[in-house]
């Protein structure tokens, strides 16, 4: 009898939690209200330098990507014109939960990381944000390729590794911005083979004659392609934009 009154708490558990998530996730992209983004630096190699760039750190690192996201919503005709606004929530000093390399690993992480920002929420004396992004920083002399970024659709948590230098700020907003919006369900624009942005969705503007090449990123491709073989990451968001398919797959464009 005890056993089957644990089960059930579990499963009456687990279905709140599921729908609080369902219901969380479509709030998201109605739109209705500016989605608070949570940011938490991480000192991702544990390097003095990397310390020394964080506590450099203030409250107007992100403001780029609340301008941004303001100006390409206002270019869909949404209604909001404050879509994001990033809070810088403080430094994340312990250990991250590490993603596993297989499917029941990653499912683990997922619930580690979900988690974690619920009991980062519980610690907060702030409001309680609809996204929690953890940037993680990497001194840039240590590390000439990062780990891919990842996000949660689930829990909407955004995971970015970046660099620790001043002239990759710029950069780190759109990595950053890349991963808000795969919280919100969408997809990447890039062939993974390559690395390229696809035709016609992962380029700025398609309809450019030639359409090559061109002069900035769809977000969700994350690099303006050239030529056929070569494309170059944007130095900032002055040089992305937001193409009509992820517009579409966060609520901002209905066809």
């Amino acid at each position: 009898m005890f056993k089957k009154i644990r089960v059930a708490i579990l499963v009456s558990i687990l279905l709140f939690v599921a729908l609080s998530e369902f219901l969380a996730a479509r709030r998201s992209t109605d739109w209705d209200d500016t989605l608070w983004v949570d940011v938490y630096l991480v000192n991702g190699d544990r390097l003095d330098n990397t310390q020394r760039y964080i506590d450099s750190i203030d409250a107007k690192e992100f403001d780029g990507i609340d301008q941004f996201f303001a100006a390409e919503a206002k270019r869909y005709g949404v209604a909001i014109t404050e879509p994001f606004r990033l809070n810088l929530a403080g430094q994340y000093r312990e250990e991250l939960p590490a993603p596993r390399p297989s499917m029941l690993g990653t499912m683990w992480w997922s619930l580690e990381m979900r988690w974690l920002t619920l009991k980062l929420g519980w610690q907060s004396s702030g409001p309680k944000p609809d996204i929690v992004a953890f940037a993680i920083y990497h001194t840039s002399a240590a590390s000439a390729v990062l780990d891919r970024s990842t996000a949660l659709r689930k829990g909407l948590i955004a995971v970015t590794n970046l660099f620790a230098s001043r002239d990759a700020r710029g950069s780190n907003q759109v990595v950053l911005a890349h991963e808000l919006l795969h919280t919100l369900g969408a997809t990447d624009k890039y062939a993974p083979e390559s690395n390229l942005p696809r035709f016609p969705d992962g380029f700025a503007d398609p309809s450019l004659t030639p359409p090559l090449p061109q002069k900035k990123a769809e977000l969700m491709a994350g690099r303006i392609p050239l030529d056929e073989r070569h494309a170059v990451t944007p130095e900032s968001l002055r040089n992305v934009v937001v193409g009509r398919l992820t517009a579409e797959e966060i609520g901002w464009l209905h066809e």
